[in-house]
């Protein structure tokens, strides 16, 4: 082989070599994009006058994993009044605003238990859940639709600090991690 023919031959290795890694560098990029996310919600109550206070306890925990367009969530609750009866995944207009229920998960009927489901989101639900405004209610029998016992909107998971440490930053607000759009 010639010189002139072995320098072609590099130059095509190279050449090769630049494509490769162009192509690497999409399917890293496809793949990154469909890996699964993970979203938080802290259940809370919020008593809505003296009636609903006594009755509206406890506190729950959940997560959901997104893939793609499927959202699985599993969760626990604790301290109610009165059994659950349903759980529900929402939507409102803005973090906090409350909006119609769109899936329904499976809650054990306790005052202490777990929540779980799997829904297959449409485009606006997947938009929802990316902006914060896709939130859990759990209901009991003492307080049912439109109130529910508690509720947590879905946001991307946040690092976890132990208590007593300092914290800087936005951190108490996850909410502002949460894309606009």
């Amino acid at each position: 082989m010639k010189n002139s023919e072995k320098r072609g031959a590099g130059r095509s290795m190279g050449a090769i070599s630049k494509i490769g890694m162009v192509a690497a560098v999409f399917i890293l990029s496809a793949v990154s994009a469909t890996m699964a996310q993970t979203y938080e919600a802290d259940l809370g109550s919020s008593a809505h006058d003296a009636v609903t206070k006594s009755l509206m306890t406890g506190r729950g925990t959940a997560q959901a994993v997104l893939n793609g367009n499927k959202l699985t969530v599993s969760g626990k609750f604790w301290g109610f009044a009165s059994p659950a009866t349903d759980a529900h995944l929402r939507s409102g207009i803005a973090i906090g605003v409350p909006g119609p229920a769109f899936s329904n998960l499976t809650v054990s009927p306790g005052v202490d238990g777990t929540l779980s489901g799997t829904a297959s989101l449409s485009a606006e639900q997947l938009k929802a859940l990316r902006t914060g405004r896709t939130y859990i209610q759990i209901n009991t029998q003492k307080v049912g639709e439109p109130y529910g016992t508690v509720w947590g909107w879905l946001l991307p998971q946040q690092e976890k600090i132990g208590e007593g440490v300092p914290q800087y930053g936005h951190w108490f607000l996850p909410q502002l991690d949460v894309p606009k759009k």
